[in-house]
């Protein structure tokens, strides 16, 4: 009898362990490598505060990210840029209608290595530099020495950014040196006197130089008065009109006194 009972009490503590897996709440989120960080840094929180929810969290670039949620393997993709027509009639023919929300604003900035006395460039003088028509920092009044230009991959919501802002929709020339990852940009720039690349806001750090466009600097104040010529909302989309733990993590995000005060922690600017 002793036995028994304990063979019961044994498998009763089995399905209940089991039964709090199943039911804890998991979140997958993947895309945008500058959406990246806030991500990160609300999910941390956000799991604090909600123990029984696990959140999964990669980049990959924001086309990655969408394929990622029309194919139904992510809860939430990031993106750095709206959603293009051909995704969202692929998204539909799976009977899945993304959702946007807002969760935060960004500019793109050109940076340097620390070395290079460039401190602005023109939208025409970028435009310029990443079709390789200039050549030569000297052209730009810096030192005399070929640029080396860095770029992002055609996945990359930033990449869609800049190919259009500053681009004006132009080839950025096949000698460019791609990166898959805001940060793989930082560390080229960094490692480079020679070069140039663009990355999110929140990617800024010591080891490399921002640069102005148009004489305006990149930041909060000049990306919410438009001042700056390269700014951009950042996403978070759905597939659908989320549900149970997908909907409190994106009403957590955007809410004003929650979420929102980790993006600027995260180095962006919140949206309110």
């Amino acid at each position: 009898m002793k036995i028994r009972n304990f063979a019961i009490f044994a498998l009763t503590v089995t399905l209940l362990f089991t039964a709090n897996l199943v039911w804890a709440g998991n979140i997958v989120i993947k895309g945008s490598t500058t959406v990246l960080p806030i991500a990160q840094k609300v999910a941390e929180v956000y799991m604090k505060a909600n123990p029984d929810v696990r959140i999964s969290i990669s980049g990959g670039g924001s086309g990655n990210g969408i394929k990622a949620l029309i194919d139904g393997s992510t809860d939430i993709a990031d993106s750095s840029r709206f959603i293009k027509s051909k995704e969202v009639k692929l998204a539909i023919e799976k009977g899945r209608y993304p959702v946007p929300f807002a969760v935060a604003y960004d500019c793109i900035v050109p940076v340097v290595h620390p070395s290079n006395f460039v401190s602005n460039l023109s939208m025409e003088q970028l435009k310029a530099i990443y079709e390789e028509e200039i050549k030569n920092w000297k052209d730009l009044g810096g030192p005399d020495r070929k640029i080396v230009v860095i770029s992002r991959d055609t996945s990359s919501g930033t990449y869609e950014v800049w190919h259009e802002k500053v681009m004006k929709k132009a080839r950025v020339y096949p000698g460019a040196l791609l990166q898959a990852s805001n940060g793989a940009v930082v560390q080229a720039v960094a490692k480079n006197k020679n070069a140039i690349g663009y990355i999110g806001l929140g990617y800024l750090d010591p080891s490399i130089k921002a640069l102005t466009v148009n004489g305006v600097k990149g930041s909060e104040e000049t990306t919410l008065n438009s001042t700056y010529p390269i700014s951009r909302p950042l996403y978070m989309f759905t597939a659908g009109w989320p549900k149970g733990d997908t909907l409190n993590f994106i009403n957590f995000v955007t809410h004003p006194q929650k979420g929102q005060k980790y993006v600027a922690d995260a180095g962006y600017v919140p949206l309110y």
